[in-house]
């Protein structure tokens, strides 16, 4: 990848991280459940869900921010743009759509097909295929 592209890449790395940091909505007495939210049930359902959103959202923060960190030394070793699994270029208009893509879209359909096939661990099974309709 050029350099004058890897430059751009970086600016929007450094600005997303730099969203992040400044308008961090959360922090840590955001999750914490106060009294006044414990008054009633129906408060504290509200305050529970209230707080578990908040939660998920920082945990989607956070990976967020690793995912720049690593797009950023990628930048910096000028690996980035390749795709982690086949080492060849990742499409500019992947990059563009998401920058942090560290897969090319072959690698990455591939990868969420595997991840449909031993979706909890487990393979699974076909239903109605003829060897099951043998074996009953």
């Amino acid at each position: 990848m050029e350099t004058l592209e890897l430059m751009k890449f970086k600016k929007i790395f450094e600005v997303q991280k730099s969203n992040i940091f400044s308008s961090h909505r959360i922090d840590n007495n955001d999750i914490i459940l106060s009294n006044e939210n414990l008054s009633d049930e129906s408060d504290l359902s509200c305050a529970t869900l209230e707080q578990a959103m908040r939660v998920q959202l920082r945990n989607r923060e956070a990976l967020f921010l690793k995912k720049i960190d690593e797009s950023l030394l990628k930048i910096e070793l000028r690996t980035f743009g390749l795709c982690d699994s086949c080492e060849e270029d990742i499409e500019l208009s992947r990059l563009q759509a998401r920058p942090t893509a560290n897969l090319c879209i072959t690698c990455k359909e591939a990868e969420e097909v595997q991840e449909t096939r031993l979706a909890d661990g487990r393979k699974l099974k076909s239903i109605g295929s003829m060897s099951n309709m043998r074996s009953a």
